[in-house]
């Protein structure tokens, strides 16, 4: 076992936050298939957006700023927010963008790498991944002005083979889940590194902490309610203290929203810092941590977990045939959408990628089924399965009337590698007749 460096000896907190929201589909009818292009949900979009942008967003960056300038840089966190959040925030709710942006500018928080659409393309199709990650990973530095250094799949879902996969990336430190039937007696306390990568650090989220606030902070039924931050920190402080790591890893609308403003939950998170400081106990983002701590040792993940439902596996998005069909025929399309040059087809792709469309389709039951349905916009899994199948089959119907059916995967990677040798032949012919003009200019 490797020893913590002794640049830190005190705990530290890292506060990591999911902003996502999908573009949810309208009832799209087996009738309009082949007469209507348009999917979305344009009414129900924008009113979840602006609902969930005054009462959690805007006031919760506010209270964030507040905390940063009244500790005067020492509190820190980190924020996740997909690609499909920031198109529909850009389109509905711009003033969220702004305080992000007066966040950004604080140098105290730090934003996350993730796949664009909040897809699940890592388990099917590596070069939709790759694309997608680039695509959020520009995105987010053209918005704040900072390039993410740290990689969290959607939903946290992570193996071995997905690590090795974001470190070829040239990504070094990942985010997952600390599921009990990986660690076993292992606490997630600690920085491990990927077994199969030793230069790949992860960072596991403390479950039992993280979820004290996001699910049972107003719990009246909960006996450890009311939770105070004195409370709350204290917890942490009795924690071993060769643990040095809480990760608090959670959906951002726990503030003001899953945790109502009346709750108190703002007043929660403000008084945090000070009764941290009381106990030596700081903030630090995930690129901080992942600088400061060294591994402790190798974990060995080699299935996929993820932060969903009991379980923490994929059941949430893949747990029944109807999702397993949606999602099969959906990244059947990859090699095909990505030769097309159309905007409209390259957007919806993206849209119809998110894993919302497949988690509403769950056919679970008991407290996670209960889940499930809360986030849906649909009555039952079959409605939700049905109508994206309608969506989707129009999709097909566009796809293919630009590369047929009759075209078979061979011959598209046939025509893909001609096309890119063209791309790399005209780029390399501009270069040369850049360089040529230049000479010239200078005789």
């Amino acid at each position: 076992m490797f020893k913590n460096e002794k640049t830190l000896h005190m705990k530290t907190i890292c506060f990591y936050f999911q902003i996502h929201q999908p573009f949810r589909l309208k009832r799209y009818r087996f009738f309009d298939i082949g007469t209507e292009h348009y999917y979305y949900d344009d009414f129900n979009n924008e009113s979840i957006l602006q609902r969930v942008a005054t009462s959690s967003f805007l006031p919760a960056n506010q209270t964030i700023l507040e905390m940063i300038e009244a500790n005067k840089g020492k509190f820190k966190v980190a924020f996740s927010i997909s690609g499909t959040a920031l198109d529909q925030l850009e389109i509905h709710a711009p003033e969220v963008i702004d305080s992000f942006c007066q966040l950004a500018k604080t140098n105290c928080v730090e934003f996350l790498s993730e796949t664009y659409a909040h897809s699940l393309c890592s388990l099917k199709d590596q070069d939709e991944f790759r694309v997608q990650v680039a695509l959020h990973s520009k995105r987010i530095e053209s918005l704040f002005g900072k390039k993410p250094r740290v990689f969290r799949n959607t939903e946290l879902i992570y193996s071995d083979e997905l690590g090795d996969m974001v470190a070829d990336l040239g990504y070094k430190t990942i985010l997952t889940e600390g599921a009990k039937h990986v660690l076993g007696w292992k606490s997630p306390n600690f920085v491990y590194q990927s077994a199969t990568n030793p230069n790949v650090k992860l960072l596991l989220k403390n479950s039992k902490l993280s979820d004290d606030i996001t699910f049972r902070f107003s719990d009246h039924q909960w006996n450890e309610y009311p939770l105070t931050a004195d409370k709350f920190i204290d917890w942490i402080d009795n924690i071993p203290e060769n643990e040095q790591l809480i990760n608090l890893f959670m959906n951002y609308e726990t503030f003001g929203n899953l945790q109502s403003k009346e709750s108190g939950i703002f007043e929660f998170l403000k008084a945090l810092p000070h009764f941290a400081e009381q106990k030596g106990i700081t903030f630090s983002t995930p690129s901080e941590v992942a600088a400061k701590l060294k591994p402790v040792e190798p974990l060995s993940i080699p299935y996929l977990i993820s932060w969903a439902d009991e379980e923490r596996d994929l059941s949430a998005w893949l747990g029944n045939t109807l999702q397993e069909e949606a999602f099969d025929k959906l990244y059947s399309l990859g090699e095909r959408v990505r030769m097309i040059k159309d905007r409209r087809i390259q957007q919806d792709w993206l849209y119809l990628q998110s894993s919302d469309h497949f988690f509403y389709m769950s056919t679970k039951r008991a407290s996670d089924g209960a889940v499930h349905q809360h986030f849906s916009p649909y009555d039952t899994p079959f409605e939700a399965f049905t109508n994206y199948m309608n969506v989707l089959s129009d999709f097909i119907k566009r796809v293919y009337a630009q590369f047929p059916s009759s075209v078979d995967n061979e011959e598209l990677n046939s025509l893909l590698t001609t096309i890119q040798n063209q791309e790399e032949k005209i780029s390399k012919l501009e270069s040369e007749l850049k360089t040529t003009r230049s000479r010239k200019a200078k005789a």
